[in-house]
């Protein structure tokens, strides 16, 4: 049996990619060690309610072309992200706006929001930050910096902030409207029904096989007599090539969900961050107000930042200098690497966000497109 492309991965820059491939005529086999579709976008029903179990996703782009794509294969509704955060059992509004700046100093005018800001970058020295720390209170001031950035940051990271380079926050958006939308794209919302039936759609006509470890099914006989022109690789980079130069380092997260049949409005929005660093969790996210849900009960799930280690699963690279020049490393051997293709959060070891994964796949595939089909 022969395919053009094994796709190790059925997540979303998997799943676009075989979509367009199949409709270039190319024949595509999809496996995916998780046991569903979707990747990290996957969401589940529970009490008719769609649950995102790995993470709050809402999808936001200003690329028109990734949002009429997208539009193929969903409705999407008019969910605007709005976050809360608490610090100290007092509520501030996200992203740091004129409403979290009145809530915190009772200023009211932009004017005075500024004033207020200077005085408290002007404590500062001015000169180069050697660290996040340092960066934040000459971008912020020192109350912003303390109740909403500190504590969600070391939580995420793990590590204190003056222990993290400058370049993880360059800037701070800082909005002086009263405008509680967290993202400023053109277009935004939530897939009425969920993630999974986008994915569904996409790799409808496609073979896909789930619960399947590439490297452990490549090596089975059962196996014998399958070929396949070129291979894209979703997976971590360092991963395929055994970490024979070392292992990147990724941070991952652990997920506490639970079901209250008994509440129907549990915390009023869909995510809560948690700023203090004695809470252990960075948010709390109310999944049927995803899609404005009147479900009797509630789903709430609460999510941890964690370590990682070789064999869990890996959330967000870490970016930092000696991770790139490791990675770039690792890239001159993906170049080298005949017939394989490298793809996604993991392959590419980059932040994408959900727009740019599917604008990436569409150029790899638009890439594809023009070559000569293989077998």
């Amino acid at each position: 049996m022969f395919y053009d492309y094994l796709i190790v991965g059925a997540g979303l820059f998997g799943a676009v990619f075989a979509c367009e491939m199949k409709k270039k005529g190319r024949r595509c086999l999809v496996i995916d060690k998780r046991e569903h579709l979707g990747g990290n976008i996957y969401t589940e029903e529970i009490m008719g309610i769609h649950v995102h179990k790995y993470g709050a996703h809402i999808f936001h782009t200003s690329n028109k072309k990734v949002w009429e794509y997208i539009n193929q294969y969903a409705e999407f509704n008019r969910f605007v992200n709005s976050p809360m955060a608490i610090y100290q059992g007092e509520l501030y509004p996200l992203p740091f706006n004129m409403n979290t700046f009145y809530k915190m100093w009772g200023v009211k005018t932009p004017a005075e929001a500024r004033k207020k800001i200077a005085e408290q970058i002007a404590e500062f020295p001015k000169g180069e930050p050697r660290n996040l720390e340092e960066q934040a209170l000459l971008l912020v001031g020192r109350d912003i910096y303390e109740k909403l950035i500190q504590g969600y940051t070391e939580k995420q990271w793990g590590r204190a902030c003056t222990e993290l380079p400058p370049f993880i926050i360059k800037r701070i958006p800082l909005r002086f409207t009263y405008d509680n939308n967290y993202f400023n794209d053109l277009y935004q919302g939530i897939p009425i029904g969920g993630y999974t039936s986008i994915v569904e759609k996409l790799l409808e006509g496609v073979e896909v096989h789930t619960g399947v470890n590439y490297k452990e099914w490549k090596e089975k006989e059962s196996i014998q007599g399958i070929r396949w022109g070129k291979l894209l690789y979703t997976g971590m980079i360092d991963e395929y090539f055994d970490y024979r130069l070392g292992a990147l380092e990724y941070r991952s997260l652990r997920f506490e969900q639970e079901t209250i049949a008994e509440c129907d409005n549990w915390q009023g929005n869909a995510v809560f961050n948690y700023t203090e660093r004695e809470v252990p969790y960075t948010r709390i996210i109310e999944h049927k107000h995803f899609e404005f849900g009147t479900q009797k009960g509630t789903v709430i799930t609460r999510e941890y930042p964690a370590a990682w280690q070789l064999g869990e699963e890996s959330y967000y690279p870490v970016n930092d200098e000696k991770n790139q020049a490791l990675f770039q490393d690792y890239q001159k051997l993906a170049e080298a690497e005949p017939g394989v293709l490298f793809g996604g959060r993991l392959g590419q070891y980059k932040y994408y966000d959900m727009d740019q994964v599917i604008a990436a796949a569409l150029d790899m595939a638009e890439q594809e497109g023009t070559g000569a089909k293989e077998g």
